[in-house]
């Protein structure tokens, strides 16, 4: 028997910079149902198990804190160590496996565990609060409006008739009412508030019945007919054990259709499915999409939410109320009772990928928790990044390839244009202003995409060259016109337009370039007598806007589309027979080796928005380098064969996926401590690992954006061919970098698997 002497000591991830656990001795009473954390008696027969929340004191404040392990003793002496204040949960919140998983990513993308651990967690939990419970407002009668006449309140008509309803109710055994029975009265709030104010009704909090899930009535709608090469990909996928796909679609090919019925087939064996989407514009249709197919909840989480929703939507994943679980990058967290299938669309999407604070990869973390799952996970994109593309070539996922459009669709035609020495008409063609007239006189609408949001991205000066910069980073102040504005898109720095220049004094000043702004200042002028409608960050702020420009554009009347990236992500335009890129050059020229293969998939995603209903379709690519190698592979010979040709390239330069990378960043407000402390890593760094043939380094220098936010930045590169042993050299040296007096002189980070080398 263990004495009292020497109390079980609690392991606390505790959110903080600090990358390691802190001890805690055993609260002064525990919650009597606790389970023991094991069968032995070292445990105690009243442990704590990992993962259940507790409100620690850590420093002058308490905190909440996740407890990772016990221990019996402690490096710090018992008279240092603090109890635990108070215990939040009877049980842990997460099952064992996924909390492992939590620990697992914390550890591998070298974050600070008790950082990572909290931000796995909605924000409700993160601040110490219970679940919420999925109460719904109802309004019943008092004593004293039980027995008003029919008649007591016929000078205010309305209130009459909401207590009308309440006593008919009373009548039938129906004590209360909701919002929706009001609403078909059109009773409003204020109404009820003046009822609730003279003492006639009060509010009551139900607990709604849980929905009931009937397999036998699972399908609202009889699934499409599947094309051979769909109901091959279906037939090919085993829902049984871990099995990673990935199902590499044509734009437009049906890819949906697949999961939809992959995801039928789960829900028939009573499992959960969880499907990633990259971004929340694309939550409304695909909600829908799903709504119309199932007569089963389905739980919805991303960041437009509020916390008490999404607090609720992730109950309703873990206790299995919900059997389809939707969400955006962080969703990957999300508990499941069952978990039966995941599925990550347009898994090539940067968006996955966390660029601050916990940098995780969603797409890379579902591929571990299927495995430690043992379900079946289903990447899908019609263009794979290269790193998944190289999984099925070392035949660690299937491929599998849905090659053609189905019914009468058909891929669209390139059409590349020259814009070299062209006469543009405030950047349109010729040939691009003739092709969106032909679209519109057929009935048909087109889509003009322009990857810069603003008026203009410059402002200036025409006598002296005066040019407006941000003067917190070394970028220039794009113009804005509604409202009239001029804006840093990375540090979000605003100013008023000026009047003159703040060189000379001339008034001359002039915008050059153009952003969505001008571009659909300039349609409308063109076409005046069509709509045009701008998609781009500014005008889908709203909760509803996206959802409501698909509408519109859905009803199928003529119109141009204007807008950037949020354009080329999964949304179906049956009407749109037009693509015109503008600027297809952006990624050709990049410092950031990944920019040439975003830049194909975008320009392939935004191309595959054309001729999606029966009516072909048409892609005008606007370019200055029509004749550049990888623009003309792209244009000819489609998506394979640039693929293919950039990760020749890959190989040659020894760059991921052919090795591993760790990307460490420092910033400081001045350039000499950010450049001091990465050469600083990197001696730390050779001297664990000198450079050799398997590892090399490159660095300390400038990132491609300098100066921002007022920051010097600068950035080391680590490339190694084996990623155990970049992950042990990760680990020690992080924590030798904590330990240093240079670490508290800058901002640093480090980067596991980067996407973005900007």
């Amino acid at each position: 028997m263990i004495s009292n002497k020497t109390p079980t000591i609690y392991q606390v991830a505790v959110p903080s910079p600090l990358r390691r656990l802190f001890d805690y001795l055993p609260p002064s009473t525990l919650p009597t149902s606790t389970l023991p954390l094991t069968n032995s008696t070292e445990a105690g027969a009243n442990s704590l198990l990992p993962g259940v929340r507790v409100l620690v004191p850590f420093g002058r404040r308490k905190v909440v804190g996740i407890i990772v392990s016990t221990r019996q003793k402690s490096s710090v002496s018992l008279a240092k160590l603090k109890p635990i204040d108070s215990v939040l949960d009877i049980e842990p919140l997460v099952p064992q496996q996924l909390f492992e998983l939590y620990q697992w990513a914390a550890s591998y993308y070298q974050h600070p565990i008790g950082d990572a651990l909290s931000s796995a967690l909605p924000a409700l939990l993160r601040k110490g609060e219970a679940i919420p419970e999925k109460n719904e407002t109802h309004w019943q009668l008092t004593e004293q409006g039980k027995g008003l006449p029919d008649t007591a309140l016929s000078r205010a008509p309305k209130q009459q008739q909401a207590l009308n309803l309440l006593q008919k109710n009373l009548l039938l055994e129906k004590k209360t009412a909701s919002r929706d029975d009001f609403k078909q009265l059109d009773t409003s709030i204020s109404v009820l508030r003046q009822l609730e104010q003279k003492g006639l009704i009060e509010t009551v909090k139900i607990q709604p019945d849980s929905p009931i899930f009937d397999v036998e009535n699972l399908l609202s709608e009889q699934p499409l007919t599947l094309y051979p090469e769909q109901q091959q990909a279906l037939d090919n996928i085993n829902l049984h054990g871990f099995n990673p796909y990935l199902l590499h679609g044509e734009t437009g090919s049906g890819k949906t259709e697949v999961y939809l019925q992959a995801i039928e087939k789960i829900l028939r064996y009573g499992r959960q499915a969880l499907i990633l989407i990259p971004e929340i514009s694309l939550t409304p249709q695909t909600q829908r999409r799903f709504q119309m197919r199932f007569n089963c909840p389905i739980a919805v989480l991303h960041s437009g939410l509020t916390d008490r929703e999404r607090a609720l939507a992730w109950n309703a994943a873990r206790t299995g109320q919900a059997p389809i679980v939707l969400g955006t990058r962080s969703a990957i967290f999300t508990p499941l009772k069952s978990p039966g299938l995941l599925i990550v669309d347009e898994e090539h999407d940067s968006s996955f990928k966390q660029q601050e604070g916990f940098r995780y990869s969603a797409r890379d973390l579902a591929v571990i928790r299927a495995y430690r799952e043992s379900i079946p996970l289903i990447l899908g994109s019609a263009t794979p990044s290269l790193e998944s593309l190289y999984n099925c070539e070392q035949d660690r996922y299937t491929k599998l390839v849905l090659s053609s459009r189905p019914g009468n669709a058909v891929q669209p035609r390139w059409q590349p244009v020259d814009i070299r020495k062209a006469n543009l008409s405030s950047g349109y063609s010729r040939e691009l202003i003739d092709a969106i007239t032909d679209t519109l006189a057929a009935g048909n609408q087109a889509l003009v995409f322009l990857n810069r949001r603003g008026f203009a991205p410059t402002l200036s000066c025409h006598e002296c060259g005066w040019i407006a910069n941000c003067h917190r980073c070394e970028a220039r102040l794009t113009v804005h016109r509604s409202p009239n504005r001029l804006l840093c898109h990375h540090c979000e720095h605003m100013e008023p337009v000026p009047a003159s220049c703040s060189f000379c004094h001339s008034a001359h000043l002039q915008c050059i370039g153009q952003g969505t702004e001008k571009s659909e200042e300039t349609l409308e002028a063109m076409f005046p007598n069509t709509p045009v409608i701008r998609v781009d960050r500014d005008t889908t702020r709203g909760k509803q806007a996206m959802q409501a420009i698909v509408d519109q554009v859905n009803r199928g009347e003529p119109c141009i589309l204007v807008g950037t990236q949020l354009l080329a992500k999964g949304h179906h335009f049956p009407n749109v027979t037009l693509v015109a890129i503008l600027d297809a050059d952006g990624g050709l020229f990049s410092p950031d080796f990944r920019a040439p293969e975003k830049m194909g998939q975008l320009i392939t995603q935004v191309a595959g928005r054309a001729g999606r209903g029966d009516k072909p379709g048409t892609v005008v690519l606007q370019s200055h380098h029509c004749d550049h190698p990888l623009i003309a592979t792209l244009t000819q010979q489609g998506y394979n064969a640039f693929s293919e040709e950039l990760i020749r390239e890959r190989q040659l330069t020894q760059l991921p996926p052919y090795r591993h990378m760790a990307l460490i960043r420092s910033e400081a407000a001045n350039s000499a401590s950010a450049v001091q402390f990465l050469k600083f890593v990197r001696q730390c760094a050779e001297r664990l690992l000198p450079a050799t043939d398997k590892i090399g380094y490159l660095g300390p220098l400038p990132a491609p954006m300098e100066k921002r936010n007022g920051r010097f930045r600068h950035q080391l590169s680590i490339i190694c061919s084996e990623r155990p042993t970049l992950q042990r050299m990760m680990t020690i040296l992080c924590q030798e970098l904590e330990q240093s007096r240079l670490a508290n002189k800058v901002r640093w980070s480090v980067d596991i698997d980067p996407q973005d080398m900007t």
